[in-house]
């Protein structure tokens, strides 16, 4: 991976976090590097269990505090060492440097207080302004959001407005203190296609403007196809693949990323039955021996038996399988 750069905003490098359970421990996460720069779109993709929310939650340290255990690697947001800084300074970090969208905003909204409520509050934890200010700087990002009437909207309960339009409330208020970082934890999961593609394209157009960065998790690769600039794959907590967007989905080099895409509804002959992957993800609570995906591989061989490192296949494409490998 590159070395990091003054336009590096996030950096993972070599992460690896287990979680305490009866009689031993779940490694969820296993050396895995993630970098971004400054006003990229960067996504992860993968399975449930692929670990892409923990990595994510990470960066923000909103993991419980006392139930895992880092084992391995740093985390460093804006150049700080997210491990070491206190809770407290994680207090303000969280919302003026780096913000999340979480998948479901029935949930990250409070169902008993109206919006405008909610808004300032957020608006004024973080900016030195006034209410009037604050207020004003609420109803401009409900409109950059592209929402009629925001003054009237600010009024209501979260139950009272459809799931698209709680979502763009939930990615103005991300953008509320111009954070260089926001994370978007499966933002559109709830939403129907028409309406994710708008709010996608709200969240990128709002970013560019003010150079944020975006860290998209998502299961849906044709969404990260569109969206992001580069992509991480993720599976059994491990980056198996990581490169441009176009590099990476146009031409994948790891059989998990080949199958992913099989497995698209788009991919499928009309008529003919929607191909899966075999097999299940493998426990992690117990060691893994080998390439984590070779059971459920087709094409495994016996190097398969040990971890293949992730190398260069071509310009800034790398991957994680014994099958790319000159000396298979």
């Amino acid at each position: 991976m590159n070395q990091p750069s003054l336009q590096t905003v996030l950096d993972i490098q070599n992460l690896s976090i287990e979680f305490p359970i009866y009689q031993g421990a779940v490694r969820a996460v296993n050396g895995v590097t993630v970098q971004m720069e400054r006003g990229e779109v960067v996504g992860i993709v993968g399975e449930s269990g692929s670990a892409k929310s923990v990595t994510a939650m990470m960066a923000m340290r909103l993991l419980p505090e006392g139930r895992f255990k880092v084992t391995g690697g740093s985390v460093s947001l804006l150049g700080r060492d997210v491990l070491a800084v206190r809770e407290r300074d994680m207090l303000d970090i969280r919302g003026r440097d780096v913000s999340m969208v979480f998948q479901e905003p029935l949930t990250a909204l409070n169902p008993t207080q109206r919006i405008e409520r909610q808004m300032l509050e957020v608006i004024r934890l973080h900016r030195p302004c006034s209410k009037p200010q604050a207020r004003a700087l609420a109803i401009r990002l409900l409109g950059d959001m592209r929402i009629a009437d925001p003054e009237q909207v600010m009024q209501r309960y979260p139950f009272e407005l459809s799931g698209g339009m709680r979502q763009r409330i939930l990615i103005a208020l991300a953008f509320s203190c111009d954070p260089q970082i926001i994370i978007a934890d499966e933002p559109t999961t709830a939403l129907d296609v028409t309406v994710q593609r708008q709010v996608l394209q709200l969240m990128r157009a709002k970013a560019r403007d003010l150079g944020t960065a975006i860290l998209f998790i998502s299961h849906d690769l044709a969404l990260v196809s569109q969206f992001c600039d580069r992509v991480y794959v993720m599976y059994a907590g491990s980056v198996v693949e990581d490169g441009p967007t176009g590099a990476v989905l146009g031409t994948p080099m790891h059989p998990y990323t080949r199958a992913l895409l099989r497995a698209l509804p788009e991919n499928a002959q009309p008529g003919a039955l929607l191909q899966s992957i075999p097999g299940t993800v493998p426990n992690l609570s117990q060691p893994l021996a080998g390439c984590s995906f070779a059971p459920r591989c087709a094409q495994a061989q016996a190097p398969c038996s040990s971890k293949p490192p992730l190398h260069t296949v071509a310009h800034h494409h790398r991957t994680a399988c014994w099958l790319t490998q000159e000396t298979l």
